[in-house]
């Protein structure tokens, strides 16, 4: 018996998106969260990615509006076009979990269900091991994760991928099965061949063994981070670079944990490019009796010691200038994007309200460029942008990539994150416009 109530509560006006791939797992979590329905009378917002890399994935696709129009099921669907040369599976991650959320503002929901299980966690703890990373990296993935506005919860954690598909077998539940799932080219495939029969033959339960284990990595985690945080404070410049004789006199664990938190804030989504091996790499740059001297880190990082201070940058030789013509989204070369919504409460400088009658279209992005000046909101005149990075203490480093963004003249309507222009609109004006930088 799947049972997903134990560690969840639900309410009538719940609105949950699920995301969905067509696959044994998925399609029980959707059969779950529908019987559920009936109970609670809450809305199921299905979210599929077809990743259009097999002749399956449009028959998929089919199969899934097909399911929700007979389950009278929201259905949102995305269609990757093209992907990069990274890595196909971190990056068809990262496309998959930014739709995902873009499907949870849309409808304001404060649930995002995916399927992952028992064996899923197994596989990736077993491979982060191997790899190499921290006590948070090793726990493998949380079940419940509070991402501010909704929660992102993985209810079938407690079960193998046989019991699920068992379930599926018992219920009729129609499902496809993605063939890549069998090509031991994949790392994670190896995993689930080799590994895991082994240890489900030493324990049948090993999953809940190995989901204990990430609970409590989990929880240790939590307060070391309370403890690098305190140190982070005491370490950083305010040019936002290390200070490396006050980094050298903390504990040599915590100075792995500022360095990994550095190294996240420079990769975000591809983390996995780095591991334990470049950490070791950066703590022999930072004690060395050289006064200056520097490493190559994946994807155009450098790590930089400069006498007494240790600071990343991303070599920009080949983007220090770019220009992006705007539409519905928006990828940057700072590893942030800026996307068009439909609506929102918030009203920070992530968030910008334009009127369309009283700019020139189209909405460029681009860099800074020598003499740029902003009309603040609020303020008479102009100020310099230039100076708005140095109130803000923006590194030097950051500053060539940070976005602009300009109407078709050349107006300055907005510095994502940090300052908006006149043109920005209140909250209770007209706007056709509204933009947010993530």
């Amino acid at each position: 018996m799947i049972d997903i109530e134990q560690d969840l509560t639900f309410e009538s006006s719940d609105k949950i998106v699920i995301g969905c791939s067509a696959g044994p797992d998925s399609m029980a979590l959707f059969d779950l969260l529908l019987k559920l329905r009936e109970k609670y009378h809450f809305q199921i917002i299905c979210a599929h990615v077809n990743h259009n890399i097999r002749k399956q994935s449009e028959e998929e696709e089919r199969f899934i509006k097909e399911f929700c129009d007979k389950c009278q099921v929201m259905l949102e669907v995305m269609k990757i076009e093209k992907y990069g040369d990274d890595n196909f599976h971190n990056e068809a991650r990262n496309i998959r979990y930014h739709f995902f959320e873009e499907v949870v503002e849309k409808y304001n929901a404060n649930y995002l269900m995916t399927a992952h299980h028992g064996d899923d966690l197994i596989e990736t703890i077993m491979m982060r091991l191997v790899r190499g990373s921290n006590l948070e990296g090793y726990s493998g993935f949380h079940q419940t994760l509070d991402m501010g506005t909704y929660k992102l919860v993985r209810p079938l954690i407690y079960y193998t991928k046989e019991e699920l598909e068992e379930y599926d077998q018992i219920n009729k539940i129609p499902y496809y099965i993605d063939e890549s799932n069998h090509k031991m080219k994949y790392t994670r495939n190896r995993y689930r061949k080799n590994i895991l029969p082994f240890l489900k033959e030493e324990d049948k339960n090993v999953h809940l063994k190995f989901l204990k284990f990430s609970q409590n990595l989990q929880e240790a985690s939590k307060y070391i981070e309370k403890e690098r945080d305190k140190a982070l404070h005491e370490v950083i410049t305010s040019t936002g670079r290390i200070d490396i004789s006050k980094f050298l006199q903390i504990e040599s664990y915590i100075q792995k944990e500022i360095l990994y938190y550095i190294l996240e804030e420079f990769y975000q989504d591809d983390l996995i490019l780095v591991n334990d091996k470049h950490i070791d790499l950066l703590k022999y740059l930072i004690e060395s009796n050289k006064s200056n001297m520097q490493v190559n880190l994946p994807n155009e990082i450098v790590a930089i010691k400069s006498y007494n201070e240790f600071y990343l940058k991303r070599e920009t030789d080949e983007i220090t200038e770019y220009e992006i013509e705007f539409s519905t989204y928006a990828d940057l070369p700072n590893h942030h994007y800026i996307k068009l919504i439909d609506e929102t409460i918030e009203n920070s400088n992530n968030i910008c309200r334009l009127s369309s009658s009283d700019i020139c279209l189209p909405i460029i992005i681009r860099t800074r460029k020598i003499g740029d000046k902003i009309q603040v909101k609020g303020l008479n005149g102009n100020k310099k942008v230039k100076d708005i990075f140095i109130e803000h203490k923006i590194p030097l480093e950051a500053r060539d990539t940070w976005p602009i963004v300009v109407d078709s003249s050349g107006k300055i309507l907005w510095i994502p994150g940090l300052k908006k222009s006149k043109f920005d609109q209140q909250k209770d004006k007209k706007c056709d416009i509204i933009m947010k930088y993530c």
